[in-house]
């Protein structure tokens, strides 16, 4: 299990807990969520067969546990951009290459939270839901302030969609021989999406993978 995974969970305060969604986490990437039995996930973790049964009452709340934290860690981080120093500019710099950092760090989990949505019970796929709704809100904000004060030349609710989306695509592709590493491909993506506002030139001549 990688430890990289196991650790992604600080708020989950059962190391057993944090053991099984890690486990879940390599277990629904590589086998496909529906596929996927608590059998597996058990054993994958180390444990006894229905020692999944301890903490959650089935796969469909692991799922839930990896989805809500994951959506919370990135409302956090566009939160904390949006609310840093600087100008619009230096505020959306720092919220893309964190969010595409971390997207790209941990891209086996965030392909899970991303993509596997629709396989959330209805009141948690809710919750995720405006979760979704906030984060993009708050990107909205920082955008639309951008414009207000004539650094940023753009649509307001597109721009954020795109910028939202460029970051969570990486999950989709992105593995760990990928080029660059999270900090520079976060850095890379920050110099796209400020041309995409209209605050910069877009810099050519490097490549990833």
């Amino acid at each position: 299990m990688s430890e990289l995974v196991a650790g992604a969970f600080p708020d989950v305060t059962a190391a057993a807990a944090r053991r099984l969604m890690a486990a879940a986490v390599e277990s629904f990437a590589d086998n496909d969520y529906h596929a996927t039995t608590t059998r597996d996930i058990s054993t994958a973790a180390g444990m006894s067969p229905a020692a999944l049964y301890v903490h959650f009452p089935s796969k469909a709340a692991v799922l839930s546990a990896i989805s809500l934290s994951g959506h919370e860690r990135a409302l956090a981080i566009v939160e904390a951009a949006a609310a840093g120093p600087g100008t619009p500019v230096d505020r959306m710099r720092v919220l893309v290459t964190e969010m595409a950092s971390w997207h790209a760090t941990h891209h086996r989990i965030a392909r899970i939270v991303q993509y596997e949505i629709t396989a959330l019970p209805k009141a948690d796929y809710t919750t995720v839901a405006d979760l979704r709704r906030r984060t993009e809100r708050v990107v909205r904000a920082l955008i639309e302030e951008g414009v207000d004060t004539g650094v940023f030349a753009c649509d307001v609710r597109s721009a954020a969609r795109a910028t939202l989306s460029l970051c969570v695509d990486i999950a989709r592709w992105y593995t760990a021989a990928s080029t660059p590493g999270p900090a520079e491909l976060g850095k890379r993506y920050a110099t796209l999406v400020l041309a995409m506002l209209g605050a910069g030139p877009v810099r050519t001549g490097n490549k990833h993978r």
